[in-house]
């Protein structure tokens, strides 16, 4: 057994090999949906850990089955956040269980999509593509305030999920801001967010291969796209930075995470 997981570790990164290794309790495998896991376990810097079964982030839930319902039900789901575009929720609306409390954030979604996905087959560079997104803070603030928002008034007893549509970009940021809200280390934020490429892998070959044969996009530009690098993390909290001063300033006036509200973050997601 060990020798397998060296072998295996060879082949992934740091990060994927770790999702592998944990990913019995850190992933919920789901009919409708992939990408979707627990954010719990991560330890902070100071040797808290974030709770389980409180936070979970996905890619799109439109295609949940009623056995998927029931799961997201007995993890007592009540909260979402949906991270995509007003037309991207209208053409594939959540599935939810009643009583769910729902709420779009499409800041940006919808303009930012349509500019990107226009003339693919021309871009040569895809990198230089997903870093033109990841450098883009202007649509930060009026998506993700409202995020935080639920999380500071969530019910104890009650879970929150957060998705975009591939649950790569958008809510990889999300995990990344409140990941380092509640103290985790950079590696480790970048580490969760890279992991996409490993719940993602089967899912982003198809995708990959339609890129290429229906959108005449080139295999590396679509390759890049789809991929969780963490050099585009490091581009948006490098222009968070650049813009703001720090990261902490940008939470405290940005999104109104001043040291009361990082402290109510913590007491309620964090052992």
């Amino acid at each position: 057994m060990r020798s397998t997981f060296l072998f295996i570790g060879l082949l992934l990164t740091r990060a994927a090999f770790s999702q592998v290794v944990d990913s019995a309790m850190r992933h919920v495998v789901l009919q409708g949906a992939i990408n979707f896991r627990d954010l719990g376990g991560y330890a902070t810097a100071d040797g808290h850990h974030v709770k389980w079964h409180m936070i979970y982030r996905s890619a799109d839930i439109s295609k949940l089955t009623q056995a998927d319902l029931d799961t997201l039900k007995a993890r007592h789901i009540l909260y979402d956040v949906d991270l995509r575009g007003v037309q991207e929720s209208a053409k594939a609306p959540d599935k939810t269980n009643p009583g769910t409390d729902y709420i779009l954030c499409p800041a940006g979604s919808d303009s930012v999509n349509g500019a990107m996905f226009r003339d693919l087959s021309k871009v040569s560079d895809g990198d230089s593509l997903m870093n033109i997104f990841y450098n883009n803070t202007a649509y930060l603030t009026p998506r993700y305030k409202p995020f935080f928002g639920k999380l500071l008034i969530l019910p104890g007893d009650d879970a929150l999920l957060f998705h975009c549509t591939a649950g790569k970009d958008r809510t990889g940021i999300a995990a990344a801001l409140l990941l380092y809200a509640l103290g985790v280390p950079y590696q480790t934020i970048r580490e969760d967010y890279e992991a996409t490429n490993y719940y993602r892998s089967g899912s982003n070959e198809q995708m990959i291969k339609g890129f290429v044969t229906s959108m005449h996009v080139s295999e590396p530009v679509a390759r890049a796209m789809m991929g969780a690098k963490g050099s585009y993390l490091d581009t948006t909290f490098a222009a968070i930075r650049g813009q703001y001063g720090s990261v902490d300033r940008y939470l405290a006036d940005q999104l109104g995470l001043d040291q009361d509200r990082i402290t109510i973050l913590k007491a309620k997601y964090l052992e």
